[in-house]
This record gives structure tokens, sequence and C-alpha cells, in this order.
């Protein structure tokens, strides 16, 4: 009997249209035989649908037509229809292949939670905090993992101003919000003109009200995947070089001003170091099912985090399945693993 697997594409955040390509490409790797695919959309009102139409449309957002799209709600271990026929359809485990709020900050997981459903991914509270900047470094300072100096702009508090940061660090920074992904809101900052200009633009795109200033590192950016419950196993790290600024949208999902290695162009040492890192910042997470970890390597070559991500893209060229195909996983069978970690966690207990 095949597992009922449903698939959360959409989300009511700005990372909506990231996630309708990840999906559809996540979609045509898929062992299909092994499992009966529900796909689930949320629109970007919040609304969630039951689709039944193409991965053409769905990648190109034409997925909400009323033939295609049944509503539905969340109900115990499933959805119900909500056509007039109140039809339950079981759900045995969800892969949700959405980004950023409402969707990998815990939220989308808290619910499935409470359903007792099974779900790829980070855990309710290991999403929230990973995806919340200032708590992820607050946690890594804990636990003495290294991380590029910053400051936490907040919106309900008296915030040191722009001459006082400078005191704490040099120019340039990197502005971003503090819950927000894909590199929306991320600016480089050399001048106060710059700094009044990017911090109005993080705030947008946070919606919590927080923002970070950090430290422009002397370096270049690496990642690494990780996947895993109790036993971690690491990917290749891969390594990004950028040709123009800093590595923004275009730069992630059009490769504009970007190139990515895998594996990244470093020696064993740093390797084996930012695998090791990546491994400590997993568990000092809490994270579960898998994560890709963020990081850089500085000109004295050193390896410093840089942020998690706890539901990475999820494109057949995407940075994470490319770590793990370089480690020896493909696509298809990542899948099937990643189904089998979400089947091992227990959900709903007491």
């Amino acid at each position: 009997m095949r597992l009922k697997l449903g698939v959360i594409f959409g989300g009511q955040s700005s990372e909506y249209s990231v996630s309708l390509h990840s999906t559809a490409s996540f979609l045509r790797q898929i062992h299909e035989e092994k499992y009966e695919i529900i796909k689930i959309g949320i629109d970007t009102e919040g609304h969630f649908y039951v689709y039944n139409g193409s991965i053409d449309d769905l990648e190109h957002d034409h997925w909400k037509k009323e033939e295609n799209c049944i509503p539905c709600a969340w109900v115990h271990k499933g959805v119900i229809l909500l056509d007039g026929s109140s039809q339950f359809v079981p759900l045995d485990c969800v892969f949700p292949v959405v980004h950023g709020k409402n969707c990998e900050d815990g939220t989308l997981q808290g619910l499935l939670e409470v359903m007792n459903i099974h779900y790829v991914g980070c855990d309710t509270m290991s999403s929230a905090i990973s995806m919340d900047k200032e708590i992820m470094h607050i946690l890594c300072d804990e636990a003495h993992i290294p991380c590029a100096k910053y400051v936490c702009l907040n919106k309900r508090k008296e915030n040191l101003t722009f001459e006082q940061i400078k005191e704490q660090f040099p120019l340039p920074w990197i502005v971003k919000p503090c819950n927000a992904g894909s590199s929306y809101g991320v600016s480089k900052v050399n001048n106060k003109e710059e700094f009044d200009k990017a911090v109005e633009e993080a705030f947008y795109y946070d919606g919590r009200g927080k923002i970070l200033v950090e430290e422009m590192i002397d370096g270049f950016e690496i990642g690494c995947a990780v996947m895993g419950n109790e036993t971690i196993r690491t990917g290749s790290c891969d390594e990004i070089e950028i040709t123009r600024g800093i590595f923004d949208f275009e730069g992630k999902y059009a490769m504009d001003g970007a190139n990515i290695y895998c594996p990244a162009r470093i020696s064993k040492e740093i390797f084996d170091q930012a695998q090791t890192l990546a491994r400590e910042v997993y568990v000092a997470m809490n994270c579960s099912g898998l994560a890709r970890v963020d990081m850089f390597v500085t000109k004295d070559q050193k390896v410093i985090l840089n942020e998690l991500n706890t539901i990475p893209g999820m494109t057949a060229t995407s940075r994470y399945p490319s770590m793990m195909k370089e480690a020896g996983l493909e696509f298809p069978d990542l899948i099937d693993q990643l189904i089998e970690l979400a089947m091992q966690r227990v959900v709903g207990a007491c």
C-alpha cells in the first residue's frame, strides 16, 4: 500500500513564487510509484486547496482554477474537502515545499503537529528559532559557534544609531530582515544614506519589526547540506562566487552575478572544518530531517556561521540536492530518505 503523501506548495509569504518552482521540480523528480500524492496549495491569502491540475500550471502560477482546486481544511490525520461532500482525505506524511513566513517559521509545523500528521523537516521549535536570525545568533553565541558581529534593531525599542553601530564594527555592513528568506530585503551598506534606505526595506520584508545589521565578512560564502534525526549525515560543501554586490534574490534564482561550485574549491582542512561546524549548528538548533547551513570562509581561513535554512530550495539544481548528489545521494532517493526520516519521528505524543 502506497504512503499517502501531502505535498504543500505556495504560501502566504514573499517566497511564494520560489515554492512553485521548487514544487514543480520536486514532483518531476519524486519516485511517484511509491506514493499516493495529494497536492495541497496555499494561495497568497492563506487559503488551502487540494489541487488536481498539472505540474506546468502549478509552476507558472496558473494552478488556482476552479476546476482543479477544492477548498480544504485540516483535521486529525488529514484534510476534509469543503466542496459540500466533507470527504476525508487521509495523510500519512506531509512534505512542505514552502518557504518563509507562515511556512518555514514553525507555524505550519505546529499545525501539522496538532493534527498528528508526520512531516518532513525541522520541528516547530527548531523551525521558529532558526527562522529568527536574532534568536539564532543568541543561541549560537551560547553554544560558542562563531558568527559575524551584529546588532538587532527592533521597532519596539530604542535602537543604536548609525554612528553608535559604527563604533561597534566598521563599514561596510549587511542589513537584513530577521524573519525572511531568499535574500529578500538584504542590502550592503557603505554609508548613512544607504543605511537608512536598507533599514526601511528590511523592516518592510520582516513583518515582525526586527532586523539585523551585521559586519560584512571579508571572505566568501560556502554551504553544507545536513540531514538526519539522531544520526546526522552531511552532504558535500558548495561555494558561492559573487561577481557583483551580494548574493541576492537574482543571484540565487537567476544566477545573475553569482556562480556556484559544488564541491567547493577549498582545502580538505577547510572542507572538514565546514562539515563539523554544520553538524554543530544543526545540533545546537535542535534540527531534524534536513537543513542547509550557510557559512563564510574568512580571509584568514576560518569558518564562521552565516545562517540556517530549514526548508532549502528543492529544484533539481538547488544547492541542497546538489550537495547531497555530490555526496552520492540522487535527488529522488534523497526525497525517499527525507520522508523516511519524517515517519521515524513521533508526532502528537503527550
